[in-house]
């Protein structure tokens, strides 16, 4: 299957959901009404695409105005669960099996009712732990809701009830695997899936020595599953229940030749349509087909971001967000946060240069207790004289090898 035919296949589906959903759901109808589609015309992938892509930033405000999500939930959507972004932006879980359908991303790295599984991501607000554990149970497999928890509680728990498969970031695999071996324990993690930070080469050629199967996987906490590896490891197949395009950075318009442009998603569910969303990240089709015999095609991988905000641990720094919480706290006359990578882990630190009569060491507690309350980050803070010149509050440091 082309990249093409595979938007073309999903003709029928939008034309069962979208037209009763533009009816019914108000930020939906809307954004068709101002589009110039009815929503009984709301049929066909041409008359999807007419529709302007829709930023996180944009979601963000509309939930500002519209509280709590924007207008874009069905009144008798059957939700199960709530959580919170960075933004803050709210995003509702629907009340049926693996909502965020990556059930086939585990299964394609050999995931299943035999394992067990220490699901390493965060279980607090943010949607990635209950995303992962919904998952695994979909395909029978036991968790362990690690989080990112005490770590040497982690290493004993994986030894004592068999932990045989792993989810969450690669750098905290990295670190699990440091410890256990530190500490003499052996552990028997045959296959790890990762997403939400990148897994460049070199950090899967560690992980591999010590874990059979590594694979990554590429999704948000709104569309779920947007992209995952398969044996093959070239590149990430798009799911076949939810539209995937590559999208014209000027025009939204999608591309199917294997140019870059921005991920754009949707998500066909009556009561709850994601439609035409803007990841803000950066890929492109792969136009020949994979190895592996797979009919969906393959986006390249993770190629950047269209905007300024970046990814540290797996959730998002966005410097408007920077701003907002950095304005709060007297007594600072400049700052800066510098995102660095330091033995395949991210770091963030916090420059600053405290106004005359500041206590350095007070100003500092007070900023790095701000920042993990306004930003769900911890940082260290640094006292210097004076900063260099830079772009904007955040500088990323890193480099991917």
């Amino acid at each position: 299957m082309t990249p093409e035919e595979y938007g073309d296949s999903f003709e029928e589906r939008i034309a069962a959901v979208l037209p009763r959903a533009a009816a019914e759901i108000p930020a939906l109808g809307e954004r068709a009404a101002a589009a110039g589609v009815p929503p009984p015309e709301l049929t066909t992938r041409a008359a999807l695409d007419r529709l302007p892509v829709v930023s996180k930033d944009e979601m963000v405000e509309r939930q500002a105005a519209d509280p709590p999500f924007g207008g874009v939930v069905a009144p008798d959507a059957p939700i199960r669960r709530i959580f919170q972004s960075p933004g803050p932006l709210y995003e509702p879980e629907l009340d049926h099996a693996d909502h965020w359908r990556f059930a086939p991303a585990l299964e394609a790295a050999g995931f299943g009712p035999d394992d067990v599984v220490l699901n390493a991501f965060s279980y607090h607000l943010s949607p990635a732990g209950a995303m992962f554990e919904e998952a695994a149970r979909a395909l029978g497999a036991q968790v362990v809701p690690g989080g990112t928890g005490n770590m040497e509680l982690q290493v004993q728990v994986c030894a004592a009830v068999g932990v045989t498969a792993y989810t969450g970031l690669p750098s905290y695999l990295k670190s699990l695997l440091e410890k256990a071996e530190g500490d003499g324990v052996s552990l028997a993690i045959q296959r790890s899936f990762h997403t939400a930070e990148p897994l460049p080469p070199s950090l899967r050629s560690w992980l591999q020595d010590r874990v059979p199967t590594v694979r990554q996987g590429y999704g948000t906490a709104e569309a779920g599953n947007l992209g995952y590896e398969c044996e093959a490891e070239d590149g990430l197949h798009v799911p076949d229940d939810a539209l995937v395009e590559v999208c014209d950075l000027s025009t939204g318009q999608p591309i199917w030749d294997g140019t870059v442009g921005q991920v754009v998603a949707t998500v066909l569910y009556p009561a709850y349509p994601i439609v035409r969303l803007g990841t803000g990240d950066l890929s492109a089709f792969v136009p020949d087909p994979c190895a592996c015999g797979r009919r969906t095609p393959r986006l390249r991988g993770w190629m950047g971001r269209t905007g300024d905000a970046v990814k540290v641990r797996g959730m998002f720094l966005h410097p408007r967000h920077v701003e907002q919480v950095m304005a709060r706290i007297d007594g600072v006359s400049g700052y800066r946060f510098i995102i660095d990578r330091v033995e395949h882990r991210d770091e963030l630190r916090c420059e600053i240069v405290p106004e005359p009569g500041q206590d350095p060491e007070e100003l500092a507690q007070r900023i790095a207790d701000e920042v993990r309350a306004g930003l769900r980050f911890t940082t260290g803070v640094d006292v210097v004289p004076a900063l260099e010149e830079s772009d904007g509050p955040i500088v990323d440091l890193r480099t991917w090898e």
